[in-house]
Formats: structure tokens, sequence, C-alpha cells
């Protein structure tokens, strides 16, 4: 028997605004889950954003967490302690520092996956190969061809994969898909810009340290290379390199350019450009880009990235998000509001946020929760446990998350290079380029096997 599931079985929406939201959660504009089914989860990566969400699990169904697991103990044993706090049986769930044990020793619905990117691809496939359905934050990939492996995993093992792109399930960019682009008032459209302002490229220059021994450092760095110990790097450290992910293009450029190819219906560009590097002085070994700019080409229309981490937003309303230029007017997004400004005569309509304190007090009381994405991951999870019961695709299928994350990569490559790129996933090549393709998949340290999309 199957329910129509309303959060924590209270009513969380009303009227019009309900049909609405609950588009996000896929099935007839409802999520249809059984709310007395328990789900057996594992979370690979107790950091911030790795608890933030398996608590947002919690909040939405019947949870058994059953393991947990990460390299650094200190954390790890943290982590045990507030998930006992929080879920129903108030156990510790079993704490482990290597994945693949974890995988065989116990059984799981789900699996979360919540660690730097350059360990998403190995331990997704082998959660997939346990037989687990996978929540796995973005960018899937550190490279083209771990993401191409990991769809083929997907489909093989036939899992559930919902990445943590949830701005396809954020309640005001769900009305404006609907009610402003959707509905027409944009007219023909021509052009996208996306943008990112923040100041969030570390330029510190910390000194060489001994690595602690309640770190393991040797398996955080895992297939990557192994770089100089400066510090724990997770708290935001590794972002600064390019050895472990893909910079600003990839960390806040692929939620807006996913969120552009929903809004707008969009799969594989035609072809990528990119241009940029390190403009702004610094003493420090981050190498990732402080400023940058792309363009995903389509027909007739180009969705256009701009990233600096100096300096101030083009528009201080709007430091992180992106624009749709219609004939008919302009569309402003981000994850806090949208603006629809007509061309000419015309009324503006605005819409802010939603949050839910009142319905989830303990938000309130959660260190370094974003509540304003609280809502927008929540119905996203409810949204992939529709999918799994119902056995439908996702808001934001693997797939989806592919294409996001590949092109965003496919545009640091063509920076690196200073060619454009045309990417072919059929043959998983770059179009006349025998360098570009080569760089679609990066060298991994001696012992660690790169996942192949014909092997997995």
């Amino acid at each position: 028997m199957t329910y129509t599931f309303n959060i924590n079985r209270r009513h969380f929406l009303k009227g019009a605004a309900a049909s609405l939201m609950l588009g996000a959660l896929g099935v007839d504009g409802m999520a249809i889950i059984d709310p007395s089914k328990t789900w057996r989860v594992g979370l690979i990566g107790t950091g911030w954003y790795g608890k933030s969400d398996l608590f947002r699990l919690l909040q939405v169904a019947q949870v058994n967490v059953v393991a947990l697991c990460d390299v650094d103990r200190n954390r790890l044993t943290e982590a045990g302690t507030l998930v006992s706090q929080r879920q129903k049986s108030g156990k510790i769930p079993t704490l482990y520092g290597d994945y693949l044990k974890m995988l065989s020793e116990n059984q799981f619905d789900i699996i979360l996956i919540g660690t730097p990117d350059h360990w998403h691809a190995l331990q997704a496939i082998d959660a997939l190969k346990a037989g687990a359905n996978l929540y796995l934050q973005k960018p899937i990939s550190a490279d083209v061809i771990e993401g191409e492996a990991m769809l083929a995993a997907a489909r093989k093992y036939n899992r559930t994969v919902q990445v943590g792109m949830q701005r396809r399930s954020t309640p005001h960019l769900i009305d404006a898909k609907k009610n402003i682009v959707e509905a027409g008032l944009l007219g023909k459209i021509s052009h996208v810009e996306m943008f990112c302002y923040y100041h969030m490229r570390n330029n510190s220059n910390p000194d060489i340290q001994a690595v602690p021994e309640f770190f393991d450092y040797d398996q955080w760095t895992g297939p990557a290379p192994l770089l100089p110990y400066r510090g724990l790097p997770h708290g935001g450290w590794w972002r600064g390199f390019m050895e472990y992910g893909n910079g600003i293009m990839g960390d806040m450029g692929v939620h807006m350019f996913d969120a552009v190819r929903w809004m707008l219906n969009l799969r594989w560009p035609s072809k990528i450009y990119s241009t940029g590097g390190i403009y702004q002085p610094h003493e420090g070994p981050s190498n990732i880009s402080d400023t940058q700019t792309a363009i995903f080409e389509y027909d007739n229309l180009n969705c256009v990235w701009q990233h600096r981490t100096w300096g101030n937003p083009a528009d201080p309303q709007y430091p992180w998000g992106y624009k749709i230029f219609g004939e008919k007017g302009t569309l402003s997004c981000s994850v806090m509001s949208y603006d629809f400004t007509p061309t000419g005569e015309g009324n503006k309509i605005y819409k802010d946020v939603i949050f839910e304190k009142e319905k989830f007090p303990e938000d309130l009381k959660e260190k370094n929760i974003e509540l304003h994405t609280a809502p927008a991951t929540r119905y996203h999870l409810l949204n992939f446990l529709s999918a799994i019961e119902n056995k439908t695709i996702p808001v934001a299928d693997i797939e989806e998350g592919h294409i996001s994350t590949a092109c965003c990569i496919l545009a640091n490559l063509s920076m690196e290079t200073g060619e454009p790129i045309k990417y072919d996933p059929q043959t998983q090549k770059i179009m006349n380029n025998d360098r570009g393709t080569q760089l679609l998949k990066r060298p991994y340290r001696p012992s660690w096997v790169h996942p192949d999309p014909t092997k997995v």
C-alpha cells in the first residue's frame, strides 16, 4: 500500500503552492512513498554537507542509519553521536574508516556520499555494485570518463541515483520555471548569464605540517596526487586545488548551469569555450582560477558563465545565480529569490526563498546549516525516495548530473588547451582534438584503478 507522504506527517504546504512545489517530487505532482518503510542508510564522508543531507533525510522518512564512514576519526566519532541524537533508535551507527569494509559488512537501501569530488566515482560505483541506491553530492565526478562510468554503472545495476543539485527542487525556482518560463512571459530566449562573485578562493599559505594520528591522509587522498600536508583539507581547503576538484567552475558553476538546463530543457551544448586563469596576485599554493568565463553554445542560445573571486558582484542582489534574457523580459534567479522584469509595460514579479523554521525548529540549532537550502534538500530527498519506490527517474538523475558536471569539466579543459570543445557522448571523445580527448581521463596514483565505462 502506498501513501501520499507529508513531511513529518504534517501538512507542510497548502493550496495552490502545494501542488506547485510538490511537482518537484515527481509522481503526478505528489511524492508517493510508504511512510511505514524503514530505510537502511549509510553515509560516506561525515563532513558538513554529508551530515546535512543525512539530517534532512532523517526529517522526512523512517531511517535506520546503519553505518558511517570517514578517514578522520574525530569527525567520525562526533558524527556518530549527532546521528544517535536524531534517529529514533538512539543508536550510534557502526563507525568505519574504510568504506569498502562498510559496504561489505552491511546491507543498505541508500548510501549518501559527501566526500570531496576526487572520491565520488570510485565510492559511487562500489556502492551501486553493493546494491544501494545513491544520493550523491555534486559534481558527480572529477573527470568526464569517471562520469561516463558512473552513468554506466547506475544503468547496469538498475539503481536510482539522485545528484545533490537541489535547485531543481527549490520552491521559488520551480515557481519561476512554471509561471515565468513555461508560461511564456520571457518570449523567445536567446541569452543566459550565469555567475559567481563570492570570494571563496583560499589564498592562504600554511606551512607543511605533520599528519595528525587521527587522520588517514593517504586514504583521504585516494586516487588523487599526494600533495604536501598543510592541515586538515576538509573544511574547504581542498577546493582550492585542481588535483581534487574542478575549481569554482565545477563547484558553483555546476549548480547554476544545471539549474538553467533544467529550467530551459537543455541537454548537451554543441560547443564549449572558456578562458581565464589566476589574474590576481597571491602567495598561497591554491591553483584554481580566480577569474573565468565560459560559453556553452546551443542553437540560437549562448549560456555564459563568469566567476571572479575578487571585486564586487555585477548585481549586488544576485552575487551567485543566473539571468535569463528573453524578448519580453528578464528573469534573475538565485538560491534566495527570483525577479521577473518585463520589457516595456507589464508587472514585475518577485518571489522569495521559502524557509521552514516553524515546521522544523531543530534546523535552528544545527551547526553551519544553510537554512535557505534545507527545504529544497528535503523536497529533493522525497523525490529521490519516491523514484526508488515507484521506479521512476528522479529530478536530478545521474544522467542529468553527468551532463552538467561534464560540461563544467570540459569548460576547464577548453581553458587549459585554449581551444573550443565539441564533446561526443556517444564516442566519449572530443571531436578533432586528440589532446583534449586524452584529458578526459585523469591519471590515478599507482595502485588505484580508474573506472572504465565498458567494464563497470
